[in-house]
């Protein structure tokens, strides 16, 4: 029962909530701190001992527990009060009620039955229950309420990381500290190891490594140089850099997922509208049955315990402890889940479809296949490509930096370099000319076209092919593809393995490109030649076999098929606005093991749902029937009620630690190492 949500804080602030929850709780702060329940609960219990000390019937117990009473009851009915002139009728209406119904029994002086060995005979009796119940009633108010907030500040603590202050650079070079709201796009600002980053931006200069679990949910430190993006709210560990901002304030990646977090926590599922729904018509019937209780037993403790154990706190929070514990576990792996009902819906699904290029596929060439001719070796042919290629920005150039890099392959320093664009690079190397291109860039230079008859690979299964010539002869070639992310078939193979009974791969791209990347990852079904309509009809389609579909894209070329699925999943939506809006769930990096952790947690979601909504059906009608009958007492059964929301509270709460292993997980390069270097030493023609 969350009478008020102030009892642990200070009245000044203010909060705003939906005006009604499900529960018919009342959300707004009352003036009372936690220090006045203490001291009403410390009167109520000085009455105690000074009956227990001395003779019953004390005036000085009397007047302790009375005050006691006074001081605890009052947010109880205050906030009773404030939903009747709002025109609402909840539950805090029961329980404010029962409080003075209790309090009643003390000034009338009614007997207290079976409850006089506990609290007396005396006048103070009534006083006494009345303030106890009302204590238990707050406590629980105050575990609700610190839990709800704990698990906000679980997720505020990772998404309000941006620091206050930022350093930014004066034209003359000099550092002056600023607001971090004062940030303006084109800044450039000095990050210093250690710190946060205060804004979205690109590197001007320097490189280091970054933190970026509060983003992406990846344990492991990302290298950035300059031309990298960087987040707000990431950590630089090493290096100095200075940063040129590119998005400040709310409208970081921060900014965007922080909002789309916090706006998550206000949907809700379809039962909880129910709930909603016919909460009106709740009150109204358990005030008719604490008549009908008066009415054959005349026994006003047992209409108290009606009243108290009636408060359905337990079956109210079933789902949303549930759902903010899910979202506290998906937002640390970096999965923004932007409407609770997708988490539900998450687990029913059974068929997930693949867009192919940066999804399955890393969206950028890498370098599968060395080939050297004649006398030359691997080493020495990446070393005469790359080198020669140093200058270039085309991504093959990229990929063989990355392998020579990777392999400790030393480059020369290139000279006379120029490039054709579209066909190849020319360069002096150590005083020989090379050629790095097409087949026919070599040829239309001199070199003789019988290296051609080497290649054993089809450019149409996505092979890209660059020829290295050395003093106008050919020393090899090199094979590039698209390559698979590393855990693409470990994360499938646990897709089928949770009850995922399809999964395809759609693609735009060329048919015998699909289907050999599909060999490598083990999917089954593989479509190419796709276009975007063709996409969105291939999802429609398995959805009228009755299949509920999960699409999985890089949220920029794939919107609409998202949009066609159940649920649509945006990858890499880290610093991309677009991915963010396109999809129902995104996650902030490329790790497709989030996807069968997904499925997981949903599906542990939904059975933690469950267990709560039959302990909370279970405990309101046994409850009920215990009272009715005279079982137990007001006392205990205010008891009940925090035991109650203790339970659901706790079970809910074991969601939060789903995924820790994951945070472990190595990175792609780390998890398999010779995959790239492997080509190196092994992948010789």
């Amino acid at each position: 029962m969350q009478v008020t949500s102030l009892l642990s804080r200070h009245g000044g602030h203010e909060h705003e909530h939906d005006d009604s929850c499900g529960c018919g709780h009342d959300h707004e702060h009352s003036s009372v701190h936690l220090w006045q329940a203490v001291a009403g609960i410390v009167l109520v219990l000085n009455a105690f001992i000074v009956d227990w000390l001395f003779s019953e019937g004390s005036t000085v117990a009397s007047f302790s527990a009375f005050f006691g009473a006074i001081i605890l009851i009052y947010p109880i009915v205050v906030t009773a009060v404030k939903d009747l002139r709002a025109g609402r009728l909840s539950i805090n209406e029961l329980v404010a009620v029962a409080v003075l119904f209790a309090f009643a029994s003390g000034a009338l002086g009614i007997s207290q039955g079976q409850n006089s060995s506990l609290f007396g005979a005396q006048p103070s009796a009534g006083y006494k229950m009345a303030g106890l119940i009302a204590f238990l009633m707050l406590m629980g108010e105050v575990i609700e309420t610190r839990t709800a907030e704990g698990a906000r500040t679980s997720i505020e603590s990772l998404i309000q990381l941006t620091p206050t202050k930022a350093r930014r650079l004066k034209p003359d070079g000099n550092e002056e500290e600023i607001g971090a709201s004062d940030l303006k796009v084109g800044d450039v600002i000095r990050i210093r190891p250690g710190d946060n980053v205060a804004a979205d931006g690109v590197i001007v200069s320097g490189q280091g490594s970054f933190n970026q679990a509060t983003i992406t949910g990846e344990s492991l430190p990302a290298e950035k140089k300059a031309g990298d993006d960087v987040f707000a709210g990431t950590q630089n560990l090493t290096g100095l850099l200075e940063i040129r901002v590119s998005r400040a304030g709310e409208d970081t990646t921060l900014g965007r997922v922080r909002a789309l977090i916090l706006a998550a926590e206000k949907t809700k599922l379809p039962i909880m509208k129910i709930v909603d729904q016919y909460m009106g018509y709740y009150t109204p019937l358990v005030l008719v049955i604490g008549a009908l209780v008066w009415g054959f037993s005349h026994d006003i403790y047992r209409v108290i315990a009606v009243f108290l154990v009636s408060c359905p706190c337990a079956f109210i929070l079933a789902t949303p402890t549930a759902m903010v514990a899910a979202l506290s576990a998906a937002a640390r792996l970096g999965i923004l889940i932007k409407n609770v009902a997708d988490i539900e819906a998450a687990s029913r699904i059974n068929a997930f479809v693949f867009d192919k290029t940066g999804t399955l596929t890393t969206g950028q060439l890498a370098v599968n296949r060395l080939a050297p001719l004649g006398e030359a070796k691997p080493a020495e042919l990446l070393r005469l490509a790359a080198s020669a290629e140093k200058y270039s920005n085309h991504p093959t150039a990229k990929a063989l930096a990355k392998l020579a890099t990777e392999a400790g392959v030393p480059l020369t320093e290139p000279v006379d370099f120029s490039e054709a664009a579209g066909r190849g690079v020319k360069a002096n190397i150590g005083g020989a000319a090379v050629l790095v291109g097409r087949a026919q860039w070599l040829k239309d230079n001199g070199v003789d076209s019988d290296f051609e008859k080497s290649v054993d690979l089809n450019e149409a299964e996505g092979w890209s092919l660059i020829f290295v010539a050395h003093n106008g002869q050919c020393v090899g070639w090199v094979g590039l593809q698209d390559g698979t992310r590393a855990e693409a078939r470990e994360s499938l193979v646990e897709l089928k393995e949770s009850g995922v009974r399809r999964i395809a791969m759609i693609s735009g791209d060329r048919q015998p490109v699909a289907t050999r990347v599909a060999a490598e990852i083990g999917c089954e079904e593989a479509r190419g030649d796709c276009l975007p309509q063709n996409k969105v009809e291939f999802v429609h389609a398995i959805k009228a076999r009755g299949y509920r579909v999960a699409v999985v894209g890089d949220g920029v070329n794939d919107a609409p098929a998202l949009a066609a699925g159940d649920i649509g999943i945006a990858m890499g939506a880290a610093g991309s606005e677009v991915a963010i809006h396109s999809a129902t769930i995104a996650l902030m990096n490329n790790d497709l093991r989030r996807l069968p952790f997904l499925v997981r947690l949903s599906r542990s979601t939904r059975t933690v749902i469950n267990q709560n909504f039959i302990f909370g059906v279970c405990f309101i009608i046994v409850g009920l029937s215990a009272s009715a009958f005279g079982f137990i007492g007001p006392v205990m059964a205010a008891v009940l009620h925090l035991s109650g929301t203790f339970i659901v509270i706790f079970n809910s709460a074991r969601l939060v630690r789903k995924g820790e292993e994951m945070e472990h997980f190595q990175s792609d390069t780390a998890r398999a190492p010779g995959r790239v270097s492997g080509a190196l030493a092994a992948r010789t023609a």
